[in-house]
Parts: structure tokens; C-alpha cells; sequence
């Protein structure tokens, strides 16, 4: 019972988390993962106009043969930058209403994301600003425009049209901003707990200069084009370091690494759990049929058919291991409770319990019956004289 009681409690909970991690490495980032290509460089020279640098290497790497669209970021999903802000729709807040992650578009992003604006419209060539021109922490014009992601559009406005609204994203000494259009969800950098909800992003009209791009290209020139942009990149300045160069569908197999040995570590324990219940079940099944041989001979002798001599067993059997699973359930739900306040777990849907105990009582049935089997043959004589 003790050890059904375990088996339960554990199960329970690691198909869960399974499940979840399983989730994670189902999730869509918003953008063309197998169409994508990261980079990340810098310039040994401390004195480049990183501005002209960027603008050059952008014209560069869109007239590549087999280019769609090249763009300058500040992030990407799946990797290390993660660019945040909190939001306020009033400037008089003190506790901000989101907080959000921010994606730079120098004009070619959401081309080269492969994004959509699902209303309103995208930014006009007039509004878009120079990292290097704009300090979020002086009075300024602030920023003229900014597109929010579905679901942050939808938790900030949640019964009326985000387009036409302001927000305050750079402080109380910028102006707000007004709002032009709603995008696609566009996944967050980070993990699933760095954000309340990894959709909260949003996008403004600001080229910036660091150094990394994305280009997109189709699935099967991924590798060639990688190549070829960065020949081309050292070609064009010799003083650069390539920090960084892969496609973002490796980029999200890294991430997710993770992940998958959870996944792997979790269904071996499950495996073993199993296995060693089942085989407990029958050790402790034959270690009955031996010492109750007389017993079972008698019952025979008075007329019990070999179908009651397997049922009698299995029926035992289907008792204890009941009364394992309802003590293993109690302990799959304290065990929940446990690891949703250290780890942050989300709570344990009921659907898992009994389908766990579904599970074990098959389990052991099927245990039993190679015992109840070999019990239900044995004849009266042989078994009366056995013992």
C-alpha cells in the first residue's frame, strides 16, 4: 500500500510537469523560427559611428543572394537580451498596470519577423528615431508611436479598441504614447516566469545600433546564407568580432535543452516507479499463492472453479492497491502544494488524479494475474498435498 501510496504521489505530479514542459517546447514564438538567422557582433575600433555602421550593414546583408528582409534588433526570442518596461495608462500611477517587453523596429523587423498588423497600421516613415537621438531620461518630443501584441493590447483594454489610446512606457517626464496598431503575439525573451505572460510585448519606431540582426532567408539556405553574411560582414570591416552566429531554430533547441531533460528525467523515474510497483506486486502476489496453496486446495475441493480462485486474488488485490491510491492521491496533492510554493509550480488539475489511479489499478491487475493464474490452475489433490 505504502509503496502504491508513493508511486501515486510521484507519478501525479511528474506527468505534470512533463506535460507542462511538453507545452513549452510546443509554444509559438510569433515569428518564422525556420526562416531566421541571428547574429551578434561588435567592433574592436571604440570610435565607429555605430549608426553608419548599422545602416551599412544592413544594405549589405539585404543584398545577399537568397535575403528576404535583414533587420537591426535589440532582441530576439530564445536568446540572452531581454529588453523590459513597466507600462502605466496614467502618468500618475504609482504601481505600473503591465510590465512588458520592448522590441526596437528599424523599419524591417516585422518583415523580417514575419508579423502582421492585426489592426490599425504600422509605423510611418516619419516617426521612426535614432537610439543614439533619444534618452528616455530627458524631456524630450518622446516617442510618436507604438504597436502593442494581441494579448497586451487585450489585458490593457480589455472591453474596447487599443488603437487611439496612450500608454507611458519611459516615465513620467515623457510624454505618452499613442498607440497605431496591434500585432500578432510576439513572444518575449526569457523564461516562461519572466514575464506575467510571455505575449506581453510591444514594439516602437527605434533603430538601434548594437550590432545584432536578424535575416530571413528560406529553410533550406539557411546554412549557405549564414556563411555568407558573415564573409561579408568581415569583409566590410576587418576591426568586427562575429560573437554570435546561428539559426533561431537552433537558438530554441538550446533553450528548450533544458526542458527535454526534464522530460527524459521525469518518464525514466515514472518507468522505474512502475516497474518496480508491478514488480512488487507480483513477488508479494506469489509469495500469497504459496503460503495459501492448502487453502486454495480446500476451496477447490468444495466446488471453487478456477475463475473464482483468479478473482479472489484480483479482488484482493484491486482492495489494497485502492487503498494505496486514495493515501497516494492525498500525498500527490501535498506534494503539489509543496512544489507550487517553492518552485512555482501551477496547481495540479484534478484530471491527472484519477487518471493516475486508473493507471495503477490497471497496473496492478495486470501484476496479479500471472500469480492468480498459476494459483487457479493448481489441482485440489496436488495443492491439499502441498501443504
Amino acid at each position: 500500500m505504502l509503496e502504491i501510496a508513493l508511486s501515486c504521489a510521484i507519478i501525479c505530479n511528474a506527468v505534470f510537469i512533463i506535460s507542462n514542459r511538453i507545452g513549452e517546447l510546443q509554444i509559438n514564438s510569433g515569428v518564422a523560427d525556420n526562416e531566421l538567422l541571428y547574429l551578434a557582433t561588435s567592433s574592436l575600433l571604440p570610435d565607429v559611428n555605430q549608426d553608419a555602421l548599422r545602416k551599412q550593414d544592413i544594405q549589405l546583408l539585404a543584398s545577399l543572394p537568397g535575403v528576404k528582409a535583414a533587420s537591426s534588433v535589440n532582441q530576439v526570442p530564445y536568446g540572452g537580451n531581454i529588453w523590459g518596461s513597466d507600462i502605466r495608462l496614467d502618468a500618475a500611477q504609482n504601481r505600473p498596470s503591465i510590465h512588458a517587453t520592448l522590441y526596437m523596429d528599424d523599419g524591417q523587423l516585422m518583415q523580417s519577423f514575419g508579423l502582421q498588423v492585426i489592426e490599425g497600421r504600422a509605423f510611418n516613415a516619419d516617426e521612426y528615431l535614432e537610439n543614439s537621438a533619444f534618452d528616455p531620461n530627458k524631456i524630450g518630443p518622446g516617442v510618436p508611436a507604438v504597436i502593442l501584441s494581441r494579448s497586451l493590447a487585450r489585458s490593457l483594454f480589455p472591453d474596447e479598441s487599443a488603437v487611439g489610446k496612450t500608454v507611458y512606457v519611459w516615465g513620467e517626464d515623457q510624454p505618452p504614447s499613442p498607440v497605431v496598431g496591434v500585432m500578432n503575439d510576439l513572444m518575449a525573451p526569457g523564461t516562461a516566469g519572466t514575464f506575467a505572460n510571455r505575449y506581453y510585448s510591444m514594439m516602437f519606431p527605434i533603430r538601434v545600433s548594437n550590432g545584432a540582426y536578424v535575416i530571413r532567408t528560406s529553410p533550406e539556405q539557411r546554412e549557405s546564407v549564414l556563411k555568407a553574411a558573415v564573409a561579408a560582414l568581415n569583409r566590410a570591416d576587418p576591426n568586427r568580432i562575429i560573437e554570435q552566429q546561428s539559426t533561431l531554430q537552433q537558438m530554441r533547441a538550446d533553450f528548450h535543452q533544458r526542458d527535454r531533460a526534464v522530460i527524459w528525467l521525469l518518464l525514466s523515474v515514472c518507468i522505474a516507479l512502475l516497474a518496480v510497483t508491478a514488480f512488487g506486486i507480483i513477488g508479494l502476489s506469489s509469495f500469497w499463492v504459496q503460503q495459501r496453496t492448502k487453502q486454495i486446495g480446500i476451496r477447490r475441493a468444495l466446488g471453487a472453479t478456477q475463475r473464482h480462485i483468479l478473482r479472489y486474488f484480483q479482488v484482493e488485490n484491486f482492495i489494497l492497491t485502492s487503498s494505496g491510491i486514495v493515501l497516494g492521491l492525498l500525498l500527490a496533492y501535498s506534494l503539489n502544494m509543496l512544489l507550487m510554493s517553492r518552485y512555482e509550480l501551477p496547481r495540479l488539475p484534478l484530471l491527472y488524479l484519477p487518471a493516475s489511479a486508473l493507471l495503477l489499478w490497471i497496473l496492478g491487475q495486470i501484476a496479479v494475474f500471472g500469480p492468480a493464474r498459476r494459483a487457479a490452475v493448481i489441482p485440489p489433490a496436488v495443492a491439499t498435498r502441498s501443504a
